[in-house]
């Protein structure tokens, strides 16, 4: 084996022979199953921290479960990601100067499908880069053939069952895309914005009026009231009065409504139903029309269209021409300048607001009113469902029945009420995009407008005879078609719903996810798959938090704190790094600001860490439903971590090749085992247990706390130096029992270890596995995880080797105390009545130490210090040269004194502590802590020496 732990050699080796292997499959003789969906990423993405994170989950789970014995299954596929993808391609095509509409929409698709097939794939093998075990042979495509024809077929079947209908209703549009987006899809951003208050004179008396205050004066065309609360004493008497709306000359009532807030504002509030989310609902409660003022590129129209909330179309309504056709920032200003030339504008003031900008292209979006395909979530399907206890209910009563009867368990639990609240507040869900690419919406209209809904063009001719068709031009959201995926990946088909893959994997064990889906996907998953398939989706769903940088900041490429994973993997230097992170941004003009971010945080780079650090960094972060705040230093600790293994390993290598270890041919040879085996074989029992309830209960982060502490400290700190001694001073038996715990405690951890670190356990588990008898399996993946069993924890050895570790604690302190050197060795005396003999020649070696002697008395020494453990008093005979040694003392207590009261005046300065990020406060606290602990520590060194 190499003498360096080289991750880039091993892990491009592993997962290769993995793959080639099948060892991924599931394997439908086993009967436990275990299943998994991964939450499919955007086609056009590529790896980033959240990714990581959840993946290092889902796939250490699913390594897990896999040497469980299950019968495992993580189906991985990608997202077509409609808005992402059209954008991507159209700016390659703006390059050379086309557009998608000089194309058409069929060539357009060509060239969408080409840049798939080129780019498509660039995430999922990012994903093999991390170690993803997922099933590769079930990976799916929300737009392959398969997919499309089940899409189609559950929006056929909803159509008709009477949940899908087509409306004109309030949407989140986006002018500059040219389509309604999801509430997903917009960011809300504080901005600095002005408040204008707007006179609205009495109809029937001119000379008063009321006093609207407004964000968005441009909107004032498409007014149909102005409210106020009907407890406000001020505008009783108004109530039933009609307005002169500014500009138009047009009347509006004012109208009563609980909506209004008497306390903001001027306490009056104008209603724009066909421009505002809040205003619709009023107007919907009051019967009001709906004026939409802006045409679809969100510029002011010559004539508003005016609608009933039934849908009818009524006369529209004449606007200034002046007005006409200028883009609706353009108009306000046009507007506002009006206003205040007529006498109306009675003040401007400056306002905070939140301006909801479309995530993709930074465009203010518009509440607008269009036709729209809907999901209705309150109607009752009219027949045609599956038999099970879901049959009859409404979407929305299905989603909250699947949590209610405990079906579908949240982890942790407190996420139930961000779901519920979604339930109680449900909307009818929009699911048509005015894209290209997507799922077309498999509707036709003949000339007359009638709506025919079929599973292809041929089925829709036949019911709308001789009668010429169309097509609906508008694609699905892409959330339907994920809103499908527990069931549409596992060969679902219209009448034909049962296969052995959904038998054996829906519903599925856990999904893991984040959050901020919990409505758009999860919510929907379980709408869609108990409606269509009568079962849940899933029986947990867990949900983690979201990963930051190392101050809790959103990670963000404006913001130069963006850490690529495969970066961490593999390493990069800081001029390459710089250039990835400053090319093809948004805002060319944060270039200065990333790159100085970038050389703060990275001043050399990064430096390569191998799959292994990272995955075991994600896991140690993965407490249940809190936010990641990476720090790179705790991924270098890990990297370490991973060395410290392989060189364990080539230790017992160099101390068991070749030996005789107990295992194969002198299996049956006397293998006598002393307190420190059977210690370390206890200790690996009672880790087996709890790391075993770890992962189970999702408790990635004390799973790996547990391996780390067990590892690192009881088996490399304590277990091997311990077996040093041994193999140097014990006769042959001792020996080759201590040979035998080396190899048996060193295969089982790397199998405990393994979900979490799969590439290094494989590699070190292939040559450490035979020496043992343990290879069971080609893979350390299909081998068996290791089972706990209480016999094996030997209750004196446990209470032996903690007697030990206090004693040679006790003299390490000792050595501390006294600032002994590590290359100064002593001879140590206890005295003490207790048989301690089993403990002394470990002492040498692990206290550093020339000899340990058991005595009756300790010998007279003036200088020589003293320490008390366990009722045994112990001796250290090393000449102290007293004024040498104060001297030292107090120059190491005047530097911590400096450092101390640097941090007490850091802490105690005006607002630090209740200003300054909190973690950062923390710190600044351990840190003082820890120097005080020191500083005590010196002073009574100090009062020994006098």
């Amino acid at each position: 084996m190499a003498n360096k732990y080289l991750p880039s050699a091993v892990e491009s080796k592993w997962y290769q022979h993995w793959e080639k292997g099948g060892y991924f499959a599931a394997d439908f003789s086993k009967k436990d199953t275990f299943s998994i969906q991964l939450p499919p990423p955007n086609v056009t993405g590529t790896l980033h921290m959240g990714h990581a994170f959840n993946q290092t989950i889902m796939d250490g789970l699913s390594r897990y479960y896999r040497m469980k014995g299950c019968n495992t299954a993580w189906i991985p596929g990608t997202d077509h990601a409609g808005i992402a993808t059209q954008i991507v391609v159209e700016r390659q095509l703006a390059e050379q100067n086309i557009s998608r509409h000089q194309l058409g929409r069929e060539q357009f698709l060509e060239k969408v499908w080409q840049w798939k097939e080129q780019s498509g794939s660039t995430i999922t093998q990012q994903m093999r880069r991390v170690g993803c075990s997922a099933d590769w042979s079930r990976e799916y495509f929300t737009m392959d053939a398969p997919r499309a024809e089940i899409v189609t077929q559950v929006f056929v079947k909803l159509y008709n069952q009477g949940l899908i209908y087509r409306g004109k209703r309030l949407v989140n549009w986006d002018p500059v895309l040219g389509t309604a987006v999801s509430d997903l899809e917009v960011e809300n951003v504080e901005t600095d914005g002005s408040m204008w208050h707007i006179r609205y004179p009495i109809a029937d008396n001119p000379s008063e009026s009321v006093i609207v205050a407004t964000t968005r004066p441009e909107t004032l065309l498409g007014d149909v009231a102005v409210a106020v609360n009907p407890k406000d004493e001020r505008y009783a008497h108004l109530i039933g009065k009609s307005l002169i709306l500014p500009l138009t000359g047009r009347q509006i009532p004012v109208i009563a409504d609980d909506y209004v807030d008497s306390e903001f504002g001027t306490g009056c509030v104008k209603i724009t139903p066909a421009h505002d989310f809040n205003d619709y609902e009023v107007g919907k409660r009051h019967d009001t029309v709906l004026i939409n003022v802006l045409s679809l590129d969100a510029k002011i129209l010559e004539t508003a269209e005016v609608y009933a909330f039934r849908n009818d179309v009524l006369e529209g309504i004449k606007l200034p021409g002046k007005y006409a056709g200028l883009d609706r920032f353009v108009a306000r200003q046009q507007m506002v300048a009006d206003l205040q030339e007529q006498g109306f504008l009675v003040k401007v003031e400056p306002h905070k607001l939140m301006t909801p900008k479309g995530d993709r292209t930074g465009s203010v979006i518009e509440p607008m009113l269009t036709n729209q395909w809907f999901v209705a979530m309150s109607a009752k399907p009219n027949g045609g469902e599956p038999d099970s206890e879901f049959k009859g209910m409404s979407l929305a009563e299905k989603a909250k029945f699947a949590t209610d009867s405990g079906q579908v368990k949240f982890i942790p639990e407190n996420w139930i009420n961000t779901y519920n609240q979604w339930m109680n507040n449900l909307q009818d869900w929009c699911i048509s995009r005015q894209l290209w690419w997507g799922h077309q919406i498999p509707a036709w209209y003949d000339e007359n407008g009638r709506i025919y809904v079929a599973n292809n063009e041929e089925a829709a001719q036949k019911q709308a005879g001789s009668l010429k068709l169309t097509r609906e031009e508008d694609v699905l959201d892409t959330w339907f078609s994920s809103a499908l995926v527990p069931f549409s990946t596992l060969g679902w088909q219209d009448g034909e719903p049962d296969t052995e893959a959904m038998n054996a994997f829906l519903p599925s064990s856990v999904l893991v996810t984040g959050y901020e889906i919990i409505f758009f996907w999860v919510a929907r998953m379980i709408m869609m798959t108990t409606h269509i398939v009568g079962k849940v989706p899933f029986r947990d769903v867990y949900i983690h938090g979201i990963v930051r940088d190392h101050e809790g900041k959103k990670m963000s490429k404006s913001e130069g704190n963006v850490i690529d994973p495969v970066d961490l993997i593999d390493g990069i230097d800081l001029d390459n790094l710089l250039v990835k992170r400053t090319t093809g941004l948004r805002k060319p003009e944060t270039v200065p600001q990333i790159k100085e971010a970038t050389k703060k945080l990275f001043p050399q780079g990064i430096p390569a860490m191998g799959a292994d650090a990272l995955r075991f960094t994600m896991a140690s972060y993965a407490s249940l439903g809190r936010s990641v705040n990476f720090d790179f230093k705790r991924a270098e600790g890990y990297r370490n971590f991973c060395n410290k293994i392989w060189n364990a390993t080539n230790f017992v290598l160099m101390n068991t090749e070749e030996k005789d270890c107990g295992y194969g041919a002198t299996a049956t040879e006397p293998r006598v085992y002393s307190f420190s085996d059977q210690w370390i074989i206890g200790r690996l029992n009672q880790v087996e247990a709890e790391v075993t309830q770890a992962y189970e209960s999702y408790r990635f982060d004390l799973a790996a706390e547990l391996l780390y502490s067990f590892v690192w400290n009881d088996y490399c700190d304590w277990y091997v130096e311990l077996a040093k001694v041994q193999l140097q001073t014990d006769c042959e038996s001792r020996q080759r029992a201590t040979r035998h715990t080396l190899l048996r405690v060193l295969e089982a951890s790397l199998r405990l270890l393994h979900p979490i670190i799969p590439f290094i356990t494989e590699e070190l588990w292939q040559v450490i596995a035979p020496m043992c008898d343990a290879k069971t399996a080609d893979s350390i993946m299909l081998a068996r995880f290791p089972v706990a069993n209480p016999e094996f924890i030997d209750a004196n050895a446990m209470a032996k080797m903690a007697d030990l570790q206090e004693l040679i604690g006790a003299v390490r302190n000792l050595r501390g105390e006294m600032g002994i050197q590590p290359s100064v060795k002593a001879p140590l005396f206890i005295e003490t009545n207790d048989d301690v003999a089993d403990y002394l020649k470990y002492l040498p070696m692990m206290a550093r130490l020339t000899e340990a002697t058991q005595v009756a008395t300790l010998p007279e020494s003036e200088d020589s210090p003293v320490a008390v453990c366990n009722g045994a008093r112990l001796m250290l005979k090393v000449e102290v040269d007293k004024a040498a040694e104060t001297a030292r003392l107090n120059k190491e207590a005047e530097k911590l004194q400096k450092a101390l009261d640097k941090l007490n005046a850091k802490l105690s300065k005006a607002g630090y502590v209740d200003k300054a990020p909190a973690h950062l406060v923390e710190k600044d606290k351990a840190e003082l802590a820890d120097l005080q602990e020191k500083m005590a520590k010196i002073q009574v060194a100090l009062d020994k020496l006098k």
